[in-house]
């Protein structure tokens, strides 16, 4: 298997992994598939289904790093530490801010569809 192919297997197993294992992630998944619906039932244009697809990827990508860095944490330090504390923290974080501006984005798109419906 050249080592393209190989990559490719190991990043998909690495998306699988979070599938099955990671909770968070999972959520995500569902409210991306929240959004897609969304998206489908309202119509959206070209532009709002770019926007909503790059928030999906974001999201789940900066999951996916948080998972990273938490586990890679967990291997170097095993025990509680403050500075590790402070590493999952921030990687946290990040996870949350790029959650809340997908929800933002989402909610610009969304919202006055929704009122037009209603």
């Amino acid at each position: 298997m050249s080592g393209l192919l190989k990559s490719f297997k190991w990043a998909i197993e690495g998306l699988k992994f979070c599938v099955r294992k990671e909770k968070n992630f999972q959520l995500h998944c569902l409210a991306a598939i929240i959004a897609i619906a969304a998206g489908f039932i309202f119509k959206i244009s070209s532009a709002e289904w770019m926007f909503i697809l790059i928030c999906i990827a974001l999201v789940l990508a900066v999951e996916m790093m948080n998972t990273a860095i938490e586990h890679l944490c967990n291997i170097i330090h095993p025990s509680v530490s403050p500075s590790v504390k402070i590493i999952k923290d921030v990687s946290a974080g990040a996870v949350f801010l790029v959650a809340v501006m997908a929800a933002v984005c989402g909610a610009i798109i969304f919202i006055p569809k929704l009122m037009a419906y209603f």
